[in-house]
């Protein structure tokens, strides 16, 4: 837990600083609209948002205001940055569980297959299917399934449907299209993962002592091999936490889904320091609680780890 301090820290410097090397700010960008502000006017303008200031006293002042949640406005609407998090963030979450769920709900039965048919056909057909998975960019599986489920068949909307609630049946209908894009890649990733780790399983000592006491061998399967195989796919799992943000910003501006990602690009575009500062951070904090829920699984998992 105290590690996420240093970690945050270092995310918040690197990120202020790649931030400020990138040519332009929200001031620039309105003066360039806008010929007649002056040069006096614009300095009044970089004052007012402290944008005057050297790159370590504009970082040490947005820190000081974050250890008091302040995380400032919204340059060009003067809307509040934290408000902004807030709205968008029940899409960002719905979407990302979906595509958890979508990868946990494929990936393990297949895997549990392929290691129990292994070198048989159908587990040459789902090692196929998971390095499939694995090489396709998100982003053109994404234009695909448009292409095919909203254009071809029709079935989806192209752009999500405005002004009903996220819970709405249709909205979650529309969710199908870019859950399956988003969770696409991690299903291939924990697909192989199980397979190996549950083949390995599978030779040793304990589960040939199991099978000689004469236990069915789906209960060999599901209750000893595939619990001691899961601590390999929470470790994937967590670390796939990454990706599944990361994907999320390409994934949500390529189905236009209102969430965190499509207001992180919107925020580069028009360099708005304190959105992008606050997205980050919480982005940060998101994969470190996921590798810290990832620890405390290996407990639950595997006993005798609470003991080292």
């Amino acid at each position: 837990m105290l590690s996420i301090i240093p970690i945050l820290f270092g995310v918040s410097v690197i990120t202020f600083g790649l931030v400020h090397l990138t040519p332009g700010d929200p001031i620039s960008q309105m003066v360039a609209l806008n010929p007649d502000v002056t040069a006096s006017q614009e300095a009044q303008l970089r004052a007012r948002y402290g944008l005057d200031g050297p790159v370590w006293q504009q970082y040490l002042t947005w820190m000081g205001n974050v250890l008091t949640a302040d995380f400032g406005t919204v340059i060009r609407t003067n809307r509040e940055v934290s408000a902004i998090v807030l709205s968008r963030l029940p899409e960002t979450i719905a979407l990302g569980l979906f595509g958890w769920a979508f990868a946990l709900i494929i990936a393990i039965p297949t895997g549990i297959y392929a290691a129990v048919n292994k070198d048989e056909f159908g587990d040459t057909v789902s090692r196929f299917l998971a390095l499939s998975g694995i090489s396709i960019p998100n982003f053109w599986l994404g234009l695909m399934l448009i292409l095919v489920g909203a254009l071809w068949l029709g079935w989806w909307p192209v752009l999500a449907p405005s002004r009903l609630s996220l819970y709405h049946p249709q909205m979650l209908w529309y969710l199908i299209l870019p859950g399956l894009t988003i969770g696409t890649a991690s299903a291939a990733s924990i697909m192989r993962v199980m397979r190996t780790s549950m083949t390995e399983e599978m030779n040793k000592e304990y589960v040939t002592a199991a099978r000689a006491k004469g236990l069915p061998e789906r209960q060999v399967v599901l209750k000893h091999v595939l619990r001691n195989s899961l601590i390999s796919v929470v470790t994937l799992a967590a670390t796939l936490t990454a990706g599944i943000v990361a994907g999320s910003v390409v994934v949500e501006t390529v189905f236009n889904w209102p969430g965190l990602g499509r207001e992180f690009i919107q925020a580069i575009t028009t360099r708005e320091v304190n959105l992008i500062m606050a997205i980050t951070l919480f982005t940060g904090v998101f994969i470190i609680l996921a590798n810290l829920l990832a620890d405390i699984l290996y407990a639950v998992l595997d006993p005798r780890i609470r003991y080292d």
